[in-house]
């Protein structure tokens, strides 16, 4: 799930720890928000069907609340996937991500992931931290987060080549509720917020024996959508500052199609 990678406001003074820090609160708010909700819907009806769609709902809400609130600290990511994703493809920029950021953000994805879990579950009086017997290990279930994952990235990386950043809380949190929906696995891709679902034995839990192939999948689909990225939209370069115009030296054109370019960034 999600990142709007915004570089606004707060975000291009904040501390790494500060970034840090907005990255495991928003991370333990998002698992709190999945496991919260998928409890008061099981406690409110039995119909599996009326069960995700509470859940799902939640979900696209409390992501796109988080989203705006915390992307112009860290950029929102709450996702190694798309941590990893936004050092590689920004590696070679002067602002891009770097891999100290990266090796602070993971950890405290993961951290407030569990946490989060573990929130909702003192929340509705239930064991703080349960192992999950919830299976979720079958080839189909594999291949819906491969998909779900390379559709994230696509959108999150896609959005601010074809100029459109700003809309990233509501595409996203859109994006998340519709695969809740269109994919076997009901969208999991994030590796920290699989980690944290497997410490609560509720709706929203998935076995530990489950998740590392979820994880290996998620992998595979951010990889897939790397690749999309470069065929639809080309590889990002760096442009010449134009006196005459707005563009920065650290703007990025899109090749090899429309005449786009990414906002300029602050």
């Amino acid at each position: 799930m999600t990142a709007s990678l915004g570089r606004e406001g707060p975000e291009v003074t904040a501390s790494l720890g500060r970034r840090a820090l907005a990255e495991a609160v928003g991370s333990a708010a998002l698992v709190a928000v999945v496991v919260g909700s998928g409890i008061q819907a099981t406690e409110l009806s039995q119909d599996v069907g009326v069960q995700l769609l509470a859940n799902s709902l939640a979900t696209v809400f409390g992501l796109g609340v988080l989203i705006l609130l915390l992307g112009p600290v860290s950029g929102a990511h709450f996702n190694p996937v798309v941590t990893l994703a936004a050092w590689f493809t920004g590696r070679r920029a002067d602002d891009g991500l770097t891999a100290r950021d990266a090796a602070a953000y993971v950890p405290a994805q993961i951290a407030g992931a569990v946490a989060g879990a573990v929130l909702a579950d003192a929340m509705f009086g239930k064991p703080l931290v349960q192992w999950s017997t919830h299976d979720r290990s079958a080839g189909h279930l594999l291949l819906g987060e491969t998909v779900a994952t390379a559709g994230l990235v696509l959108l999150i990386f896609g959005l601010p080549r074809a100029g459109r950043a700003h809309f990233t809380p509501i595409a996203v949190a859109s994006y998340i509720g519709a695969a809740y929906w269109f994919t076997s696995s009901t969208s999991f891709a994030n590796p920290a917020v699989t980690i944290g679902r497997t410490v609560t034995n509720t709706f929203a839990g998935i076995a530990p024996s489950s998740a590392a192939p979820f994880i290996a999948a998620q992998v595979v689909g951010a990889a897939a959508g790397l690749a999309l990225l470069t065929a639809l939209f080309g590889r990002p370069t760096r442009v010449r500052t134009d006196s005459r115009t707005s563009v920065r030296a650290d703007a990025r054109a899109v090749h090899d199609g429309p005449d786009l370019t990414a906002p300029t960034l602050p």
